[in-house]
Formats: C-alpha cells, sequence, structure tokens
C-alpha cells in the first residue's frame, strides 16, 4: 500500500487547509484511512480515523474543528482544517490499517506533510 498525502502549508490562526490523500496497491475492505500527527519530540498521535462503513473517530482536541472524509471508490481520505490554532502545528501523516487476520493486514504510513500555524 502507497500512500501520497498533499495539501500542507502555512496558515495563520484562525484559518483553515485542506489535506488529501491517495491510496494505491492493494486496498482491500475493511480497512481505515485516517491522519496521524506529530511533533519533534513527541509521539505520533492519532488526529482522525475513518473506517470504510463510515466510521469516524477524532481526537478531542480537534472535535468541532476537523472533518474527515473518504472517497472509497478512489481509496482517498481528505481532512478538512478549520479554525486552526499554533497547537495544530505539526507534521501530519497520513495513515491506513487492515486488521490482522486479513490479507494484507497491517499499518502503512505516507510522507508527512508540515502545517504551520502562526499567531
Amino acid at each position: 500500500v502507497q500512500l501520497q498525502a498533499s495539501g500542507g502549508g502555512l496558515v495563520q490562526a484562525g484559518g483553515s487547509l485542506t489535506l488529501s490523500c491517495a491510496a494505491s496497491g492493494n486496498i482491500w475492505k475493511p480497512n481505515k484511512l485516517g491522519w496521524y500527527r506529530q511533533t519533534p519530540g513527541q509521539q505520533r498521535d492519532m488526529v482522525a480515523t475513518m473506517k470504510s462503513d463510515g466510521t469516524t473517530n477524532y481526537a478531542d482536541s480537534v472535535k468541532g474543528r476537523f472533518t474527515i472524509s473518504r472517497d472509497n471508490a478512489k481509496n482517498m481520505v481528505t481532512l478538512q482544517m478549520n479554525s486552526l490554532e499554533r497547537e495544530d502545528t505539526a507534521v501530519y501523516y497520513c495513515y491506513y490499517w487492515r486488521a490482522p487476520g486479513y490479507s494484507n493486514a497491517g499499518t502503512f504510513w505516507g510522507q508527512g506533510t508540515q502545517v504551520t500555524v502562526s499567531s
């Protein structure tokens, strides 16, 4: 599975950005697509995920501000980020997961895209 992310950049606090990720390769359902983020010296934390059945999960810190969506036909996942805060500054990683026991199971990561929110 290969993941190609795009859409990061520099934005002022209160602004918006959209991240997109295209998955290719052996993509099978059920699976989970989503986004994690990481700042220097910190662990990679879940931001938002969406299962192929539409179930979503958000970090508490982004609820009400970020929206995840996916296009199963195109194997794409999008993260709409509104009301951005300086604390959202991080490298964002696209994520694909398929449960053990299924073919092509495991966790796959995209290359990371920088999001910087200035005050």
